[in-house]
């Protein structure tokens, strides 16, 4: 055996034992993120009645039951989810562009499903179509405080940094909490800061709370749209008019903060 050979076995070996090492670094350290917060992330569960119009036909109505994921931001039961998992209608809006074609949706029910299998009514109380946020909360106070996310606790990312999101399952797979290795792939400044994860958005992942590996919350993930900019027909995960985002803690605390304090829905966002 040369020189030459060892020398490149060696560094191969010292190379595996160094990924090795990160690999469980990063496992202890995303299972601890995992451990904490994953009991303020929740199951919502909503009924939809949506219209759909299109030019040239009748329009069809239909009623739909969905199961999406939703963060816990304060004891009361105040939770964030995303608004375009809530309301398709806004969201085909958003991306189409004419008269050509329209969805009308209404919520007919909306709950969060605790983990001991009860079902507590909630109520839309806030939403922000920009950011694509809706914040609910149960329409009578929990007899217990419910765990809840810290949003004072804001983390940053730079671009190539692991993070850690943290998801609940669909019915099929017991509604289990899932968690999901992401690393920043692009971090935009303007209009405003926002981080865009590397791996392949998809409508069950919105609403998914995001964390640095110290434990900070970095954001929740969203959909950002450019609006009228799709036609009907194009939707799909490579259209380049929409993508899925991490949207920052500030900004998600900043409309946590304008929650009507009397419980009824206070339509839009103030800007």
């Amino acid at each position: 055996m040369n020189t030459n050979f060892k020398s490149l076995c060696a560094v191969a070996t010292l190379a595996a034992l160094l990924f090795a090492s990160f690999s469980d670094e990063f496992a202890q350290k995303a299972r601890a993120v995992f451990n904490k917060n994953k009991d303020a992330v929740v199951t919502v569960q909503l009924v939809v009645k949506s219209k759909l119009s299109m030019q040239g036909s009748p329009s069809r109505s239909s009623e739909s039951r969905q199961e999406v994921t939703g963060a816990v931001v304060d004891p009361s039961g105040l939770a964030v989810v995303s608004l375009s998992s809530i309301d398709p209608g806004q969201m085909m809006q958003n991306l189409t562009s004419g008269d050509r074609i329209k969805m009308e949706s209404e919520l007919a029910d909306l709950k969060i499903l605790l983990p001991n299998g009860d079902e507590v009514p909630c109520e839309v109380l806030l939403r922000d179509n920009d950011l694509d946020l809706a914040f609910i909360k149960p329409k009578t106070k929990p007899q217990t405080p419910m765990s809840a996310l810290d949003l004072a606790q804001a983390g940053a990312a730079e671009i190539g940094d692991p993070i850690v999101a943290i998801n609940r399952l669909g019915n099929a797979a017991g509604r289990a909490h899932s968690i999901a290795a992401e690393r920043i792939s692009a971090i935009v400044q303007r209009p405003r800061l926002f981080y865009v994860p590397d791996a392949n958005m998809t409508t069950s992942s919105l609403g998914c709370p995001c964390f640095t590996l110290d434990g900070k919350l970095l954001g929740v993930m969203v959909l950002r749209a450019t609006k009228g900019a799709s036609s009907a027909g194009s939707f799909s995960t490579q259209n380049p008019n929409y993508t899925g985002i991490i949207l920052p803690t500030a900004d998600v605390q900043k409309i946590a903060r304008q929650v009507p304090a009397g419980g009824k829905e206070s339509g839009e966002a103030p800007k």
